[in-house]
């Protein structure tokens, strides 16, 4: 009987330690719980780390601690670590996706605005700006903080459980920061995507796009002939 309970004790402490260890770069995980997407971060995590030096962990929360704001939290979450790190952190009930920094030295390793864009491309940057750009400045922020990787695939209407939608939202997001960093180190991910992988996409995001300017062209020419019509 002494015997059984000192193996399920080390059984226990072997899973406990297990999990710590897993759990290294999706630094908590509150809503998806897949074994798969944990998997893909770690990998990803410890080969950015141990190329760079530079940890990046994910924090997915159901929703920030109560009796803390956003930014109480922030302050507590970054002073557990040591390592220079970066943090990327969804909140569901929130309703907040942010990306904070250990120090502030490691934001010129990666495009904070653009990976936070809610414009997914240059394309459809140029779209709005056609719609709602009040001045230059306004085309020029939008064109150049375009290529958002979280919250175009996170404003998503999905039916049912959203987890699928939050882990290709945050996942897409851990790896356009990761290969950002790894590239201002002259340095290529094995477990990134390489750019030629990303052409089929880019092609298919421009000729969506630029669909919508066709039609919105044709929109304002027959708006326009119409209303000189009337005049006459």
């Amino acid at each position: 009987m002494h015997k059984f309970i000192k193996g399920l004790l080390a059984l226990i402490i072997t899973i406990f330690f297990q999990t710590e260890v897993g759990a290294e770069y999706l630094y908590k995980d509150e809503i998806i719980h897949n074994d798969k997407f944990a998997q893909n971060i770690e990998t990803l995590g410890s080969e950015l780390f141990d190329k760079t030096g530079v940890a990046l962990k994910l924090v997915m929360l159901k929703e920030v601690p109560q009796n803390q704001t956003i930014e109480v939290y922030e302050k507590e979450l970054l002073s557990e670590f040591s390592k220079p790190t970066i943090v990327l952190m969804f909140s569901e009930l929130d309703k907040n996706v942010n990306i904070w920094t250990s120090d502030v030295s490691l934001y010129k390793y990666f495009n904070k605005n653009q990976v936070l864009s809610p414009v997914a491309s240059p394309v459809q940057a140029f779209f709005i700006s056609v719609l709602f750009a009040r001045s230059f400045d306004d085309i020029k922020e939008l064109m150049s903080n375009s290529g958002g990787s979280i919250l175009p695939l996170l404003g998503n209407k999905v039916k049912g459980d959203q987890t699928g939608k939050y882990s290709a939202a945050m996942y897409n997001g851990y790896l356009d920061i990761s290969m950002q960093v790894a590239s201002a180190h002259d340095l290529t991910l094995d477990n990134g995507v390489s750019e030629s992988s990303q052409y089929p996409l880019m092609i298919i995001k421009t000729l969506f796009y630029g669909f919508l300017l066709y039609a919105l062209f044709l929109y304002l020419r027959n708006k326009f002939k119409k209303k000189g019509a009337d005049d006459e």
